[in-house]
């Protein structure tokens, strides 16, 4: 694994901190710690990771108010941020993601867990970077070079508008997505089509390939789920 895929854990706990960097310097990934939000956002401008980790409750700044700082730097719009937190409540879930989280854990901690979802990310990221066309992801294989799904030996036919969904939130697996941004990128913005129909999209490709990929977050949208 090349240095250049760095991590910023950011967390008021020093065993946590702990924890966390040596796992992933273990891994082989560039890491830098903060203990708070403020700490966060000027050591993020200047590191500026492809992946944070975030505590919610922190001193001086909230994580969910770093988040929302952080997602306003161009440069880091499209980092990946992971909040790992003790909050289990649905309202706490729900504001992080509409602050710009791009997953949600409940602690405590399960490094290997953890460590296979950073993985994942980058990997999903280099294969962007790529212009990759082919998707492998369990039993699944999406080709939009063809157009194509193959679930094992079986093919799955899709209507263009359900593979273009289905492609999208596998191609950014772990995310979630609210109905308004998969209308935007799957319909575009210049056509009215009604949130509804994500719904029944959603359940039409979920009949098709099965129930275990598409996850709903609730109150929140959609997300492509690998453990």
């Amino acid at each position: 694994m090349e240095k250049r895929n760095k991590v910023l854990v950011v967390d008021d706990e020093q065993d946590i901190l702990d924890l966390l960097e040596y796992n992933l310097s273990k891994e082989g990934y560039q890491v830098e710690t903060a203990t708070n939000g403020k700490e966060a956002i000027e050591i993020a401008k200047k590191f500026l990771p492809q992946v944070i980790l975030m505590d919610v409750m922190m001193p001086k700044m909230d994580g969910i108010e770093a988040c929302r700082q952080i997602r306003l730097v161009p440069k880091l719009k499209e980092s990946c941020i992971i909040f790992l937190t003790a909050r289990s409540e649905e309202f706490s879930e729900v504001a992080a993601f509409e602050g710009g989280a791009s997953d949600y854990i409940t602690k405590p901690i399960k490094p290997r867990a953890l460590m296979s979802r950073i993985a994942a990310f980058f990997k999903r990221d280099g294969m962007e970077n790529l212009e990759e066309s082919i998707i492998r992801i369990r039993d699944l294989t999406i080709d939009r070079s063809s157009f194509t799904v193959m679930k094992g030996e079986n093919r799955i036919i899709l209507p263009k508008k359900e593979f273009e969904l289905l492609y999208f939130l596998s191609k950014n697996p772990n995310i979630v997505y609210n109905r308004d941004e998969l209308l935007k990128n799957i319909w575009g913005s210049g056509i009215y089509v009604v949130p509804r129909t994500v719904d029944v999209h959603i359940r039409k490709v979920r009949e098709k390939i099965g129930e275990d990929y598409i996850k709903t977050v609730k109150g929140i949208g959609y997300k492509f789920e690998i453990s």
